[in-house]
C-alpha cells in the first residue's frame, strides 16, 4: 500500500524547495494533524515575516524517529558518486533523519508502494497502528494544502513552444522517407532477412523500429519543453498518473496502432481501407498516427486507431474472466497451506510442501534490498576502510578516549584479536564474492544493516566527528554474543545443528 492520486501529486509539490508557508497557514493546517504535540517549529525564514516551509510540515507529519535515503523520480545517477552526493542541484536526494525530512522532494519511489520506502520502514520500525494513522494524517494534512496551492489542467497544458512542434514535425518527416527508403529496398531486392526470420519478417522490424524511434523521439521533445509547472508533467513526475508517452500522445504524435502484435492487417484486397490504393506498405495505411491528440485525428487514423482500443477492450474483458478464474483454483488449491511449529509448511494432510517457508524462512514483508559495503571495493580500499591498526597511537588517540587507548595498548590479547577480525572480514567478503557475481549486486535480508546502525547513532547521541569511548574489542564481543543468539532452528541435537 501506498499514497496515491490527488495526495501524492500534493505531496511532492508541497516538499519543493520554493514552498513556504506563513503563519495563518501552518497554524490552520497544523489543527487537521492529531498527532501535533502543540508546538510550532523554528520557522525557516524569521525577516521580514515568519515562513515555514513545505518539507517542516511534512516532518511534524512523520510519526517516530525513522531514517531513510530514497532517491526522487528525477535523479541523475551520475549525482551518486559525485561532488553532490549530499547536496543535490535538483534536491532530488530525499533525505529523512530521525522523523525529520532535511532534502529531497517526497514522490512515489517515498511514499508510494514501494519495498524500503517511508511507508515500509514505518511499518517495520514503528509497528501497524501508527503507520495507519500515518495514512490518515498524511492525507488530511496535504490534501487541506492542496485547497490552499490548487491544482488543475487544462488545455494549456498541452501546448508546447514552436520549435517544439518544428522539431517534432522534422523528426516525422525523416521517419516517413526512411521507411519509404525500406520499401525501395524490399522492391529492389537489396534487403537482407536478418538470421532466423523471412523477408517480410525483417521488413516489418525495420519499419516498425523506425516508427517507435520517431515516436519516443517526438515525446521525448515534447517532454522537454514543458515548464517546471505544467500540471501534467507535475502527475508523471510525482508517480500518481500517466507517463511520458501518455504526454507525447496528447502534445506530438499519438505512434503506430497494432493489432494482435503487428501494424494493421490488409482487410480488403491488399489493402487496409478503401481510402488507399492496393499494395500500400507506407506508415499512413498501415495505421501510423502521425498526428497528436491536441492537433486530431483524420478519419483514417480515427479508424486505426479505433481498431487497437477495440483489441484492447476486448483483451481487459476476457482477462477478467480468465485471471479470476485462475485465481479461485489458486485458492481452493492452496486454502489449508500453512507454516507450523516445527517452520515447514504443510497442507492440512499433514504432507510436506517446503521444508521452510520460501526456502529461507524469511518474512516477505520484512525483506529490504540493500547494498553490502564490503563487496565492492578492490583489496585496498578494503584494507583501509575496515582494517583496524592498533599499532599507530595517534590514529588510536584520534577515534577514541584516553581509557579505550589505554585499554587497546595495554591488553595483549587485544591485537590477535582485532587481526582475527580483520581475517573474518576478507573470508566473509570471499564467500560473498562466490554468491553475488556482479559487485553492485542487491541483497535481500529482512533487515536493513546500515538503517540499524543510522538509528543507533542517533538514539545515543553518537557524534561521527568526536572520540568514541566505544572499544573496538567490546564490539567484537558483542557482535559474535548476537550471532549467536540469532539461530533459527533452536536446539543442540544434531538435526538442528545441521
Amino acid at each position: 500500500m501506498g499514497i496515491v492520486q490527488d495526495t501524492l501529486t500534493a505531496v511532492r509539490k508541497m516538499t519543493k524547495r520554493d514552498v513556504f508557508l506563513d503563519k495563518e497557514q501552518m497554524m490552520n493546517l497544523l489543527m487537521f494533524l492529531p498527532i501535533w504535540d502543540g508546538k510550532m517549529p523554528m520557522p525557516a525564514i524569521l525577516k521580514p515575516k515568519p515562513q515555514w516551509t513545505g518539507k517542516q510540515l511534512f516532518s511534524l507529519i512523520i510519526p517516530g524517529p525513522v531514517s531513510l535515503i530514497r532517491n526522487h523520480s528525477t535523479h541523475p545517477d551520475e549525482e551518486d558518486d559525485g561532488p553532490y552526493k549530499w547536496i543535490s542541484p535538483g534536491d532530488t536526494k530525499v533525505l529523512i533523519e530521525y522523523g525529520e525530512l532535511l532534502s529531497g522532494i517526497v514522490c512515489k519511489s517515498t511514499v508510494g508502494a514501494s519495498g524500503g520506502g517511508l511507508m515500509h520502514v514505518l511499518f517495520n520500525e514503528m509497528g501497524h497502528e501508527i503507520c495507519g494513522l500515518f495514512y490518515g494524517h498524511i492525507q488530511t494534512v496535504v490534501n487541506n494544502w492542496l485547497l490552499l496551492e490548487g491544482h488543475t489542467i487544462g488545455i494549456g497544458d498541452t501546448f508546447a513552444d514552436p520549435q517544439t512542434y518544428q522539431d517534432i514535425q522534422d523528426t516525422i518527416k525523416k521517419a516517413h522517407q526512411d521507411v519509404i527508403d525500406v520499401i525501395e529496398k524490399a522492391h529492389n531486392y537489396e534487403l537482407e532477412p536478418t538470421p532466423g526470420k523471412t523477408l517480410r519478417q525483417t521488413f516489418e522490424d525495420q519499419v516498425n523500429r523506425i516508427l517507435n524511434d520517431a515516436r519516443a523521439k517526438t515525446g521525448s521533445s515534447a517532454k522537454k519543453s514543458l515548464s517546471e509547472y505544467n500540471n501534467f508533467k507535475s502527475m508523471v513526475v510525482s508517480g500518481a498518473k500517466g507517463s511520458d508517452i501518455n504526454i507525447s500522445q496528447v502534445i506530438a504524435c499519438v505512434g503506430q496502432q497494432n493489432v494482435e502484435g503487428k501494424r494493421i492487417p490488409f482487410g480488403f484486397r491488399k489493402r487496409t481501407l478503401p481510402h488507399f490504393i492496393k499494395d500500400d506498405y507506407g506508415p499512413e495505411s498501415r495505421g501510423f498516427v502521425e498526428n497528436s491528440y491536441l492537433a486530431g485525428l483524420t478519419p483514417t487514423e480515427f479508424f486505426f486507431h479505433s481498431m487497437g482500443g477495440r483489441e484492447g477492450l476486448i483483451d481487459t474483458a476476457c482477462k477478467t474472466a480468465e485471471t479470476g478464474y485462475i485465481q479461485r483454483r489458486l485458492i481452493k488449491a492452496m486454502e489449508s497451506v500453512m507454516v507450523t511449529y516445527d517452520g515447514t509448511v504443510r497442507n492440512s494432510n499433514g504432507q510436506v510442501i517446503q521444508l521452510r517457508y520460501g526456502e529461507d524462512g524469511l518474512d516477505g514483508g520484512a525483506v529490504e534490498q540493500q547494498n553490502l559495503p564490503s563487496l565492492k571495493p578492490s583489496d585496498k580500499a578494503l584494507r583501509e576502510r575496515f582494517r583496524f591498526d592498533a599499532s599507530n597511537e595517534r590514529y588510536l588517540r584520534k577515534i577514541f578516549t584516553e581509557d579505550v587507548v589505554h585499554d587497546i595498548l595495554g591488553n595483549s590479547a587485544s591485537l590477535p584479536e582485532l587481526e582475527q577480525e580483520w581475517e573474518r572480514i576478507k573470508a566473509d567478503r570471499e564467500i560473498l564474492r562466490t554468491i553475488f557475481q556482479t559487485p553492485d549486486q542487491k541483497i535481500y535480508l529482512p533487515c536493513n544493516l546500515n538503517r540499524m546502525i543510522w538509528n543507533a547513532q542517533k538514539i545515543f547521541h553518537v557524534n561521527l566527528r568526536g572520540q568514541t569511548d566505544l572499544s573496538p574489542l567490546k564490539v567484537i564481543d558483542g557482535v559474535e554474543a548476537l550471532v549467536k543468539r540469532l539461530t533459527i532452528v533452536p536446539g543442540e541435537d544434531r538435526l538442528s545443528v545441521q
